[in-house]
């Protein structure tokens, strides 16, 4: 119970204390529970089966921008960067992360609800879970992933 509560405090102080209110309105108080946020399927940029929700600004854009993340047990995201730095806060469940160009489990570390990490512009790093996790990933857009290895990239599969 009290691990739920802290995912559920740090998902409301990500989503509001510091990007404001969900959405596009740029002003003004805002109270965002977990059962206000509209899921629907990841980008094509992530692999199949995550589910996403843009919980304030325009990843395509060149804003600040807050998307929760809901990742399926057993989901992997290869070895990949990003042109900015990405800032991931886990509300549930835990992610592994790691450092790298490929994605090697035995140098992941377990970020867990509560847990906070930043992955720099340009480094190479991978994650993957054992548990339903979700997470709240912020950072300056234009997001975009680019893979190590380009066979990866789940928007050149069939």
């Amino acid at each position: 119970m009290r691990l739920r509560s802290i995912g559920t405090t740090t998902l409301a102080l990500v989503a509001v204390l510091l990007f404001g209110p969900a959405g596009r309105a740029e002003h003004g108080h805002v109270l965002l529970n977990p059962d206000d946020i509209k899921w629907g399927d990841a980008p094509p940029m992530l692999p199949p089966g995550a589910k996403a929700a843009v919980l304030k600004g325009d990843p395509t854009g060149k804003e600040i921008f807050a998307v929760a993340a809901k990742l399926p047990a057993n989901y992997k995201v290869p070895a990949h960067s990003h042109p900015t730095d990405e800032h991931v806060v886990v509300v549930s469940g835990t992610l592994y992360m790691g450092l790298g160009d490929k994605l090697d489990p035995d140098a992941a570390k377990p970020v867990k609800p509560g847990g906070f990490m930043v992955a720099p512009a340009k480094v190479n790093h991978f994650a993957f879970t054992k548990e339903e996790t979700v997470i709240v990933v912020f950072a300056m857009g234009p997001f975009e992933f680019n893979y190590v290895n380009p066979d990866d990239d789940p928007r050149k599969k069939k």
